[in-house]
């Protein structure tokens, strides 16, 4: 099968041996996947990853390897991380944070840049019908987004501000709006922060905002020090900053503000993706804007140049 390899180098290889499922697992034969920063981190040594890359796609599975074999012929989406199922954090729920899980295309376990994936049942989803592919390819990153109201209790009256208009901050934003939190998105480019705005996010150039210790909640969706050094400078007191992004890794910055103002740190990763395909049947959101382009998988190594241009936004392959 065809594959998008990552191993020294990024390559685009023919010849690539189409995995066969395990017991309790599906093959899934895959039709469409999104690039994300982190398939683009992983080219640059991050996680020290070897193999397929790629970790949102929905595709039709078309061989099970289980007595149940009600998701046959079906369309699906499948969870990234993949636990044990025996260890302490999985009998307490936290499977996505099991020490022995396998992470789709970043951490031992080949990604879905490819024609074919084999994942464990007990991640997959039906997408609904009225959920076309090219929506339901973000369900991992909108997924992520929502992660924030499974973790936190935000009241109505609190100000909540996402720094960041790249595809993380917009998704974010997207999915809190679509939520009925009310939330101010901040960017450096208007044409990214009118995607939001469109669909009913309060926006404001960064150059417009008062950087003030007034936010109940602050988001960092930037990737660079200088927007964490913002998101800090902006949380109140007592307050709660968000880290969405990994800026923090292997980054030298001054933390005494945190303890300063006393001020909580949240750290927010991967989410549940059944709430996140249940809003995108609901049509509150719509991530066609965020589409910059859509590539065959033949031409995989363009679209990851596609990928890094300052524009871009969502970069996605059909199989």
């Amino acid at each position: 099968m065809k594959a998008v390899v990552f191993d020294e180098t990024l390559k685009l290889v023919n010849g690539y041996t189409k995995p066969s499922p395990k017991n309790g697992e599906a093959l899934i034969k895959v039709t469409m996947a999104g690039i994300c920063n982190t398939d683009y981190e992983i080219t640059k040594g991050y996680m020290g990853y070897k193999g397929i890359l790629g970790h949102e796609f929905v595709g039709v599975v078309e061989e099970v390897n289980a007595d149940d074999k009600s998701l046959l012929g079906k369309r699906v989406v499948g969870e990234i991380n993949c636990a044990c199922g025996n260890c302490d954090l999985c009998h307490q729920g936290l499977e996505r944070h099991c020490f022995n899980r396998q992470t789709l295309g970043i951490w031992q376990k080949d990604g879905c840049f490819a024609q074919y994936v084999a994942m464990p049942l007990d991640t997959l989803l039906e997408v609904p019908e009225n959920v076309s592919d090219e929506q339901a390819v973000f369900v991992e990153p909108l997924a992520a987004g929502l992660e924030i109201l499974e973790q936190l209790h935000i009241q109505p009256i609190q100000k909540v501000v996402i720094l960041g208009d790249g595809k993380l901050g917009l998704t974010t934003a997207l999915a809190l709006t679509a939520s009925n939190i009310d939330v101010l998105l901040v960017g450096k480019h208007q044409s990214k922060l009118d995607i939001a705005k469109a669909q009913g996010v309060q926006t404001k150039l960064l150059e417009n905002l008062e950087i003030k210790k007034e936010w109940d909640f602050v988001v960092e969706a930037t990737g660079s020090i200088s927007g964490f050094e913002m998101a800090l400078n902006l949380t109140k007191p007592r307050g709660t900053l968000v880290l969405k992004s990994t800026v923090a890794a292997s980054k030298e910055f001054n933390l005494a503000p945190i303890v300063i103002d006393e001020i909580r740190v949240q750290g927010s990763r991967c989410g549940r993706f059944a709430p996140a395909l249940r809003l995108l049947a609901s049509g509150k959101v719509d991530f066609a804007p965020l589409v910059s382009g859509v590539y065959s998988i033949d031409d995989a190594i363009e679209a990851f140049e596609k990928n890094k241009e300052k524009e871009t936004l969502k970069v996605l392959l059909k199989f």
